[in-house]
């Protein structure tokens, strides 16, 4: 995505000195759908400048908004993260985490300001956080801890990005290449990539990897400072670390057994590994703090877990080996053996080992007319083909044609008088031609979900049980629903990661 050079004027009123910062970017961004809309209710915040003194550090900070703008802002973003990652339908753990999330804040350099913790229905392993008190857990993060002090870790964490203003300091945002959500612009044309664009791309690094080494070290050492003088171990963060990383472990060992390059998506803790010297030394210095009995909360967080989803949510259908199994839409959909799929509330996508390929499947009108709505609907370069006929038996039409210059086949398929649009594309014509029979296979594969596989579609869910003598993660796995992952994905679940044992008595979280 090209970005424009910008430049931004303001004036120190309390020195009369000026300051310039501008930024120029030419940068391909991954882009959350919902990262996408709330460029736009930025937009208007990003026309005035401001010099703010920074709430840590005291210091003037050249920033795009204002205390009062980033609140805004972050209210109205609020409700479009939420249409992206909706909030999970669980009072009591809502009630929970925002228990411990205000305990915390109000140790904060803003704890005046209104918080907002929220545990958000998506099993990506994440935690984020909006300008203006907004701070987002999801409920896949939460499977892999295990004590209240490690979820004060990582919301700790997410409070000092937003109390150091690194959303709205940030004038730079380094995501990751590829394709990522490139069908978006295919299916729904037209969106402004300009507006916002710095926000934006920030919103969209912090899902991705974080916000950058000095910034993710201060969040270390604040969040630290908020948990010693909340009661817990600082040490937390050191574990809650620990937890990430053997995810990065275990993600590595499934790319080398699939063959494709390791790739992770947190953007917590993602800037520095546990034995960091100056990591362990941030996190050292709220030692200054006594906490004399520190509170770490296993019970009480354990017994809050259970019967929380793991996975996905039956609401957008389940992957089980890279099937899509949607027992609400009636549907399913194979994608291609090897690939990552992506399960997101809107659009469900899978991207090739060597990333140069993507498919993807979303919803779309109510109508019975397909060849219109791909006309009208997938913009592509002149020369494109279009014509009509039939999917697995329900009326559809199909496309064929390049999206500047990427190859490009999509249907849309007319199913229980809703339209469903299947989509894929190449990063070249290489890759298309090595890509071709997979995606038109992926795309044929649509079909009406069996009863057998609406029996598979059952979410999986979390339990507590007691670890009796002679109790082994093998013979947990033998009894669990996870496939050939599960006794590494039981031992990443209790801290067991990658060669431990229970002990007789230990709480464990198992799946059903």
């Amino acid at each position: 995505m090209q970005k424009a050079a910008s430049a931004a004027f303001c004036i120190d009123a309390a020195t009369r000195r000026y300051h310039w910062a501008q930024t120029s970017k030419n940068e391909t961004a991954v882009t959350p759908p919902a990262f996408r809309r709330i460029a736009v209710v930025v937009l208007g915040a990003l026309s005035l400048t401001h010099c703010a003194q920074n709430p840590v550090t005291g210091d003037k900070d050249f920033v795009p908004m204002s205390g009062q703008q980033e609140i805004q802002m972050g209210a109205q973003a609020h409700q479009d993260v939420l249409k992206e990652y909706p909030a999970l339908a669980n009072p009591a753990l809502q009630a929970y985490v925002n228990e411990v999330g205000q305990r915390l804040a109000k140790h904060s350099q803003r704890p005046d300001m209104q918080w907002h913790f929220t545990v958000v229905d998506s099993p990506d392993v994440n935690a984020f956080a909006l300008p203006g008190g907004y701070v987002y857990i999801t409920r896949g993060i939460m499977a892999y801890l295990n004590s209240e002090a490690e979820l004060a870790g990582v919301v700790g964490h997410e409070i000092g990005h937003v109390a150091a203003r690194h959303g709205v300091r940030q004038q730079s945002a380094q995501t990751a290449a590829g394709l990522g959500l490139a069908l978006g612009s295919i299916l729904a044309p037209g969106m402004d990539s300009q507006a916002g664009a710095a926000l934006l791309q920030t919103l969209a690094q912090v899902w991705a990897s974080g916000y950058g080494r000095e910034h993710e070290l201060e969040s270390d050492r604040l969040g630290a400072e908020y948990l010693a003088r909340a009661g817990y171990d600082p040490q937390a963060m050191v574990e809650v670390v620990g937890v990430l990383k053997n995810q990065e472990l275990f993600a590595a060992e499934q790319a080398r057994r699939d063959g494709r390059q390791p790739r992770t998506y947190h953007g917590t803790f993602d800037t520095h590994p546990s034995n960091d010297a100056r990591f362990r030394q941030v996190v050292g210095e709220a030692g200054k703090y006594s906490v004399a009995h520190p509170r770490e909360g296993r019970s009480d967080y354990l017994q809050k877990m259970a019967g929380v989803v793991f996975g996905d949510s039956p609401d957008q259908g389940v992957i089980r080996n890279n099937m899509l199994l949607h027992e609400k839409f009636g549907l399913t959909l194979q994608f291609p053996q090897g690939w990552r799929v992506q399960n997101r509330p809107d659009r469900v996508a899978a991207t090739s080992p060597k990333d140069d390929a993507l498919i993807e499947l979303q919803q779309g009108p109510k109508s019975d007319k397909p060849l219109e709505t791909l006309q009208k609907g997938i913009k592509l370069d002149a020369g494109a083909r279009f014509e009509s006929g039939k999917l697995s038996g329900y009326p559809a039409a199909f496309a064929a044609g390049a999206q500047q210059g990427k190859p490009v086949v999509a249907a849309s398929a007319v199913f229980n008088g809703t339209q469903y649009l299947i989509a894929g594309m190449a990063a070249d014509k290489p890759a298309y031609d090595r890509e071709r029979s997979t995606l038109r296979a992926a795309i044929n594969s649509f079909r009406a979900i069996t009863p057998a596989e609406k029996r598979a579609a059952r979410s999986y869910l979390m339990q507590i049980v007691n670890a009796q003598p002679g109790m082994t993660m093998a013979g947990l796995a033998r009894k669990s629903p996870l496939g050939a992952d599960a006794e590494s994905l039981l031992r990443l679940m209790n801290g067991l990661y990658p060669k431990g044992e229970p002990k007789p008595g230990q709480l464990l979280k198992i799946v059903q």
